[in-house]
């Protein structure tokens, strides 16, 4: 069951007496939390039947004993234990969740640890509550989850700037999303994200990034990509050369997979290497100029250079003439 699930189960006021969130992804498992914290009861019945415990400080047996006392002036009360993987003997729950009480909602913080499937408080926790492991989303997911959280608020995006948002801020979930609420905020009445307002609100340049730097790649254009990586020179946080490579990387291997589609068809291909038909052109740019051997190099001279970049074969050497030796290469 997912997180967005359970909220609205919340929302309904359907309620198992036990949710464990555990695993990798602390954007989910905060949500819920944060969700159960502020929104399951109202403000009047908070004060008295709400309990937060934390692992470190947190003793099994007063858990046990707040989750056993009944509700006061209420249907219900919300005991939270987060960090539970702090917790000493945290697994002595299991006397309480053996046989937990209708009138408790009891929800459990278990951040970047799993409870083990064998063991017989596993299975407790799930046959008598809802059992949540996340996983870190794979980079290739963030586009679409960033685009529905962006739908969900009303708004529209345009493929370049929610790339830059994605590109920018990477696997952060947390601030991919404070990011999509400030630039709403700043929006005004208007409806639609564009790349100048993810520069003035976010402060990713719409001329100099990863992705106009793979377009001048795209058109062998040497002066434009110097001048890019001049600008991440000047800018160090704008284009650190632990983020490019990996990107640029990543677009010479789908330019690769364009000699394999069989077709020249764009909309096919871009389904087949699996990139939003929006940026399609570039990787065809790249395929017919480089063509095989060139993007074969290419691919070599990136692994090569990422391995200078981490200082095998190169202690001395500034990030930005790693780069732009590697630009030269690549071009010639």
């Amino acid at each position: 069951m997912s997180v967005e699930k359970i909220i609205a189960d919340w929302k309904k006021k359907l309620f198992k007496p036990v949710y464990w969130f555990e695993g990798d992804e602390e954007y989910f498992i905060d949500k819920a939390v944060t969700y159960a914290e502020n929104h399951i009861l109202p403000e009047s019945e908070a004060s008295f039947n709400l309990t937060v415990f934390y692992g470190k400080d947190a003793n099994w047996a007063d858990v046990i004993n707040a989750c056993r006392r009944y509700p006061m002036f209420a249907e219900r009360q919300v005991i939270l234990l987060k960090e539970a993987q702090q917790m000493r003997d945290v697994e002595k729950l299991e006397a309480y969740i053996d046989n937990p009480l209708s009138s408790t909602v009891l929800v459990v913080s278990y951040k970047d640890k799993k409870l083990d499937a064998r063991k017989k408080f596993t299975k407790l926790v799930k046959d008598n509550g809802v059992l949540v492991t996340t996983k870190k989303m794979y980079d290739r997911e963030l586009p679409e989850w960033t685009q529905q959280m962006i739908h969900g608020r009303g708004l529209t995006i345009t493929p370049r700037a929610l790339s830059l948002v994605v590109d920018h801020i990477g696997n952060d979930l947390t601030r991919i999303e404070n990011e999509i609420e400030k630039l709403s905020l700043n929006l005004g009445k208007r409806k639609s994200i564009t790349e100048e307002d993810i520069e003035e609100y976010i402060g990713v340049s719409k001329d100099y990034n990863v992705f106009e730097l793979q377009s001048a790649l795209a058109t062998k254009n040497l002066p434009k990509c110097i001048q890019i990586i001049q600008y991440f020179e000047a800018n160090p946080k704008a284009g650190p050369v632990q983020m490019i490579l990996p990107s640029l990387y990543n677009f010479f291997s789908k330019v690769f997979m364009v000699f394999g589609a069989g077709t020249q068809d764009e909309r096919t291909v871009a389904t087949s290497i699996g990139v939003n038909p929006y940026f399609i052109k570039d990787y065809l740019q790249a395929a017919r100029v480089y063509a095989y051997p060139g993007v074969e190099k290419a691919l070599l001279l990136l692994h090569q250079y990422n391995l200078k970049s981490i200082g095998v074969g190169s202690s001395s050497t500034e990030d930005s003439s790693l780069m732009k030796e590697m630009v030269v290469k690549m071009l010639s």
